[in-house]
């Protein structure tokens, strides 16, 4: 065992941990010291604290990147939880199959998706990450090994689909992909003047396409509230080459004194994106573009500075969801506080199979902040109340500072997701939200 300094991937969060690791799928749950606990780590990709366990252990699952088998016929995959995404996509693409559901980046780790049930830019046609999860191996610290699915063990399934790694650890899974053509896919961006006309484009654009995603200018106010760029794309129907190697073309190779995201640069980017020469454009791209931009800059999270940022992803469902939707957006537009990247999407009607899964059907609004202090938390109880009035949730791989009462009044699942966890198992996250009075 030894111990090192973890960050979250938004930079809020640092802390020391004891690290076990697994170099196995058939290794024995280690034995941690007592009175500790420890959690499953994958490649850090959560913003905030669900990733980390302060004054206990991480247990590393990164060794455990082998794929077990691939029947090309039926795109059937199985592989060990700590494989990338990206590195399915690198063998499957080429061989015409592709994940059902991916986040934002390709770099994070199937045990990862499975444990926040990760969501993509298509959820109203094919639901969660979890929805397309055959089965999966989770190890207990009671050494007991069980197959959970849908039919077998389904409690144990519903538990960890969502559960934050706090079931156990997951050593490998099958997963079930979705055939595609190639590499590339068709996009189309649409430029929209305010939240009113998003709504009414989503309601052609999700019935004709895959994946729809927003842009939205978190600094616009009045008739130009929520005004934004509308892409939506499809897998193409052609064949391209293989999948290259995903490379860098620029990176972060230091984090700056200061936040490189502030008011002025946040003005004069979305002054200028929105505006860009084009307001409806056509083109063929491939799909790390589409589905992964930021993947394209290496450590982009080093632009917020040393004092990091917080990511605040919430859904907002129902018929209220424009109106509460319109009410965030005033309240940030109000604080000129956000980010580059301010993303709305719909949620459709698919039932996520966890008890502690994020999406249900409406709207998801997510923006970074950079952490400014006592005008940040200002807004964001502000932001809180509105998502409470609204009976919407936050996103926990998102959440570095969601207080105790929105968690459990968004999540009223979770005092019957907590007869499931490890006693051996615990997280920042978890303690914050349940032990907060």
């Amino acid at each position: 065992m030894i111990s090192r300094t973890f960050s979250s991937w938004g930079s809020v969060v640092r802390a020391r941990h004891a690290v076990y690791s697994l170099a196995s799928r058939h290794d024995a749950f280690p034995r941690i010291s007592p009175g500790s606990t420890v959690l499953p780590y994958g490649n850090g990709r959560s913003y905030g604290d669900s990733c980390l366990n302060p004054d206990g252990a991480l247990l590393r699952t990164d060794a455990l990147d082998h794929f077990i088998r691939f029947d090309s016929d039926t795109g059937v995959i199985c592989c060990e939880a700590g494989v990338l995404l990206a590195d399915i996509l690198r063998l499957t693409v080429p061989r015409g199959w592709f994940l059902p559901v991916v986040p934002g980046t390709a770099h994070v780790t199937v045990g990862g998706a499975i444990a926040n049930d990760v969501h993509g830019k298509n959820h109203h046609r094919v639901g969660s990450f979890g929805n397309h999860v055959r089965r999966f191996e989770l190890l207990r610290s009671s050494a007991e090994r069980w197959i959970c699915s849908p039919d077998e063990h389904p409690e144990w399934f519903a538990a960890t689909v969502g559960g934050l790694g706090l079931t156990g650890v997951i050593t490998w899974a099958e997963l079930q992909l979705r055939p595609v053509a190639g590499a590339w896919m068709q996009v189309e961006t649409v430029r929209f003047a305010n939240l009113d006309e998003f709504c009414r484009l989503c309601e052609n654009a999700d019935s004709v396409s895959e994946y729809t995603v927003a842009w939205i200018d978190c600094l616009s106010r009045g008739r130009r509230l929520g005004r934004g760029l509308l892409q939506q794309a499809n897998h193409s129907t052609h064949s391209a080459p293989d999948v290259p190697a995903h490379d860098y073309r620029i990176g972060m190779p230091f984090v700056p004194p200061l936040s490189v995201v502030n008011r002025a640069t946040l003005q004069l980017f979305n002054t200028l994106y929105y505006h860009r020469p084009r307001w409806r454009t056509r083109r063929h791209t491939h799909f790390q573009q589409f589905l992964f931009p930021l993947d394209r800059i290496a450590h982009w999270n080093r632009l917020y500075g040393p004092r990091g940022f917080y990511q605040y992803q919430c859904v907002v469902p129902g018929e209220r969801a424009a109106d509460a939707t319109a009410s965030l957006l005033q309240a940030i537009a109000r604080s000129r506080q956000g980010s580059f990247l301010a993303v709305l999407k719909r949620f459709g009607a698919a039932t996520s199979p966890g008890l502690l899964s994020f999406p249900q059907q409406g709207l998801t609004l997510a923006l970074d902040f950079p952490n400014s202090g006592e005008s940040l938390e200002r807004l964001f109880g502000e932001l809180d109340a509105l998502v409470a009035q609204a009976d919407g949730r936050l996103y926990p791989a998102k959440d570095g500072r969601m207080p105790g009462w929105l968690f459990r009044r968004g999540y009223p699942q979770w005092q019957e997701f907590a007869r499931y966890i490890d006693p051996a198992c615990s997280s920042s996250f978890w303690r914050r939200v349940t032990q907060e009075a």
